[in-house]
């Protein structure tokens, strides 16, 4: 699954266009190296998000195409 919309499902980032954005300005790492929006995800990898002041961090658990905002964030693990 690409990056930007992984981010979508598991819901780390609100829309798919801003997941795109965040990939093309260098604001998305996995595996501490700057990441694409075409990056291909895969379990076990970690992926950090710096928006302004705030960086997260979260290791992906698992790849779903659909995800429901109740097991989204059962996707990854914050870290």
């Amino acid at each position: 699954m690409r990056l930007d919309k992984y981010l979508k499902v598991s819901r780390l980032v609100k829309r798919r266009t801003v997941a795109n954005e965040l990939c093309d300005a260098g604001h998305v790492d996995v595996n501490g190296k700057t990441a694409r929006a075409s990056y291909d995800v895969k379990i076990g990898d970690v992926i950090s998000i710096q928006t302004g002041a705030n960086l997260t961090k979260a290791e992906v658990v698992s790849v779903q195409e659909y995800a429901t905002k109740e097991n989204a964030s059962s996707m990854y693990r914050l870290m």
